[in-house]
């Protein structure tokens, strides 16, 4: 019996001594490590909460305590799973962002790209396209126009992005002469809080004995669905032949909005019979939930037969470029299995994967005091990967085009028109007929790199599917 005695005896003296000799103690001068804030403390934990319950990659979470980060936004980047994930993201700015998914911004309207002349390295922007009705339209501002100043100034790579996200800026318009690249005259922009319609274009082209529905989408609200209706409507009324789908631009939103405009464009016995459109694969613990709990809907998503306007097409011409991200390429692949899909342009994105929308009001709901200091934040972490009836998933280096097209923007073609080089090639590929070509400008524009491209300031946000917000 004296030998646990002994035992406890010195695991007490062990004890005492360590206790005596630890961080703090008058025989170690090492102050105790500073814990941040309470208010930060509390963005935190929602952070842990989220990311180590529905994160897809929650088994792959770094051990980082979020009691000693100073910095929420710092933190969430430490345990982001990387380089697998360049999508989840955390926002202080729950509303704006909310507000951008449904298709509200405040904006000059345009949608720009940026680059630089191969020959002086001088950096520009290119408008890419122009919503009606916004501080750009109203400015006479048009696909191609060149901008060369910022507020009387050079543009930069510390000041480019305020041509989209500033609340008011002058901008000086660039001209192309014999000589060069010269500066013409200034337009004066003030942003404006809008809500725009992301059918930006709709037509019908009549060519090679054809008629053919063009549709430009830029973004995936199911806000708007009434509007692919109504698009959609007026080709069937004029007896359309076939569709070219303009996602060029596109860089995503949210899952309703996809399954409707798929449901609008398959085959109208696959979208009867309710096929399979997706599956989802989440972490672990929610697959093998979902699955427990019979919860078909959180694990797939079908084609919706209550569409209003059904196409029945058998093929269906897809313009492409880098913007095409997330929602757009599950058009792409998720038809797929049902049609023939031919895209003309350049690789998309490679955006596999949905998020959901927790916000901290939502996720303490019944804390209201607890979450006053944070209510306005909210996460959205990557919770699944999504795969066409297939399997085909983890398209990360995006989808090559079938037919490759340069974008071309200076000099560029308006949107909708034969010659614009995308369309005139998904117009010759669909009909056999060679568009007849516009006569070239004299004047030769520089070679140019572009180097970025946006609209809004929730773009990255954007390309992520969106499967909606948390609700407890």
């Amino acid at each position: 019996m004296r030998k646990p005695k002994n035992l406890i005896y010195c695991l007490l003296v062990c004890a005492i001594f360590i206790t005596s000799c630890g961080p703090g103690s008058k025989d170690d001068p090492t102050p105790p490590k500073p814990q941040a804030p309470a208010a930060t403390q509390k963005v935190n934990k929602f952070i842990h909460d989220i990311m180590s319950d529905a994160y897809l990659w929650s088994v792959h979470l770094p051990e980082v305590d979020y009691k000693y980060e100073f910095d929420s936004k710092k933190y969430f980047d430490k345990i982001l799973y990387k380089p697998d994930d360049k999508w989840s993201f955390l926002t202080d700015d729950v509303v704006a962002l909310d507000n951008s998914f449904k298709g509200t911004e405040k904006t000059f309207g345009y949608s720009l790209a940026f680059g630089t002349f191969s020959n002086t390295g001088n950096m520009f922007a290119i408008v890419r396209y122009v919503y009606p009705n916004t501080p750009a339209a109203e400015a006479g501002m048009k696909r191609g126009d060149l901008i060369v100043q910022l507020n009387g100034a050079d543009i930069t790579k510390n000041n480019y992005r305020d041509l989209l996200f500033k609340e008011s800026i002058d901008v000086t318009m660039g001209e192309l002469t014999d000589s060069g690249i010269s500066t013409g005259g200034t337009k004066q922009l003030t942003a404006k809080e809008l809500t725009l319609d992301p059918v930006l274009i709709k037509k019908v082209i009549e060519h090679g004995g054809q008629k053919i529905g063009y549709l430009f989408y830029a973004q995936y609200i199911a806000n708007f669905n009434n509007s692919i209706d109504a698009a959609l409507s007026e080709f069937k009324a004029q007896n359309v032949d076939n569709v070219i789908l303009d996602l060029r631009y596109n860089p995503g939103g949210g899952v309703n909005a996809a399954s409707h405009l798929c449901s609008s464009l398959a085959p109208t016995n696959v979208v009867n019979n309710t096929s399979q459109l997706i599956t989802f694969q989440w972490n672990d613990k929610y697959q093998n939930y979902w699955k427990s709990e019979g919860r078909k809907d959180q694990l797939e998503v079908n084609f919706d037969n209550s569409v209003p306007v059904k196409m029945n097409l058998d093929k269906l011409f897809v313009l492409t470029g880098k913007g095409s991200a997330s929602a757009s390429e599950l058009t792409i692949t998720g038809l797929k299995p049902y049609m023939n899909i031919t895209t003309v342009g350049d690789t998309t994105h490679g955006k596999y994967t949905a998020s959901i929308t927790f916000r901290a009001k939502d996720v303490y709901k019944d804390q209201a005091d607890y979450v006053e200091s944070f209510k306005n934040w909210a996460l959205q972490p990557i919770v699944l990967r999504y795969a066409n009836s297939q399997g085909e998933t983890d398209f990360k280096k995006g989808f090559a085009p079938n037919h490759y097209v340069k974008d071309e923007l200076l000099p560029a073609v308006a949107l909708g028109e034969k010659n614009e080089p995308l369309l005139k090639e998904a117009l010759e590929r669909l009909t056999g007929t060679v568009v007849i070509a516009m006569k070239k400008a004299s004047i030769q524009y520089p070679a140019y790199t572009i180097f970025d491209s946006g609209f809004s300031k929730f773009d990255k946000n954007k390309e992520v599917l969106h499967l909606g917000t948390f609700k407890k």
